[in-house]
């Protein structure tokens, strides 16, 4: 695959995740209406979007393919973990503009922020920390 390949298809699938998380995050807040009800959002949407990055970029970006349901498992653990810091800056993003503005689209054009520059830096950390060349 080439880089241009693969930077078209990171982009779609992070755009694709960024969509899941936000509309995660607006069921959970619509359903969810009693107390930090935006931080119960927040973390739902979280969840929802580093599942499906988790598959799309495992399958289509790095061609991985588990060789059990084990190692499919220490692999998300893994790619979970690489998302931490990159988590945090996308929850610092959204809700510093939540705070500072006050407004549902500013919350989420933080989240959109902070989740494009997190994905710029997850995709070098899982290229060499979670699915370098080699067999899962």
């Amino acid at each position: 695959m080439t880089s241009l390949s693969i930077t078209v298809k990171y982009a779609s699938f992070a755009v694709f995740a960024t969509l899941a998380n936000l509309f995660a995050q607006e069921l959970t807040i619509r359903f969810y209406s009693a107390f930090l009800n935006i931080y119960a959002g927040i973390l739902a949407g979280t969840l929802v979007g580093l599942i499906c990055k988790y598959y799309l970029d495992k399958r289509f970006i790095f061609g991985c393919r588990a060789s059990s349901a084990l190692n499919d498992m220490r692999t998300f653990l893994a790619y979970s973990l690489t998302g931490i810091g990159t988590t945090l800056l996308f929850w610092m993003a959204e809700i510093s503009f939540e705070l500072l503005y006050g407004t549902k689209f500013a919350r989420y054009l933080g989240a959109v922020i902070g989740l494009t520059i997190g994905y710029v830096v997850k995709y070098q950390l899982d290229k060499h920390y979670v699915f370098p060349k080699r067999e899962v």
